[in-house]
């Protein structure tokens, strides 16, 4: 009769210490992966994804408040950008906020310590603005 129960409470046990592995990633885990994908996509000059999945809306909308669509903002602002490189740091999540701490380079540039902020939007993170 143990062995019959004692499987499942060690399956919840088990599940209860690595929620990761059983209830998805933590928030922080996900603030990473959002910044993780905001680097890459930098790097791989994919401004569409910026613009549509990694960008809040509020910044979006600044970005297109110079009277020009956020891609091709991004384009200009970016576009001359070689060999971009994030590596981050600490994060914070405080309720539907996050903070991440990144250290960011590219060809020809110095390297810059920088925090960003992320805002939750529905089920994802998105990145809110970028403070040196």
């Amino acid at each position: 009769m143990l062995r019959a129960v004692g499987r499942p409470f060690v399956a919840l046990l088990v599940c209860g210490l690595t929620v990761s592995a059983c209830g998805g990633p933590s928030e922080s885990e996900r603030v990473h992966a959002t910044v993780e994908a905001f680097g890459r996509a930098t790097a791989a000059k994919d401004y569409q994804r910026l613009c549509d999945q990694l960008l809040a809306p509020e910044l979006v909308e600044e970005v297109e408040s110079a009277g020009l669509p956020c891609e091709l903002a991004l384009r200009r602002g970016l576009g001359e950008v070689e060999s971009p490189t994030l590596t981050i740091g600490r994060i914070e999540v405080r309720g539907d906020r996050a903070t991440a701490q990144v250290r960011s380079a590219a060809a020809g540039q110095e390297p810059s310590e920088d925090t960003l902020q992320l805002v939750r939007v529905g089920d994802s993170w998105r990145i809110a603005s970028l403070t040196s």
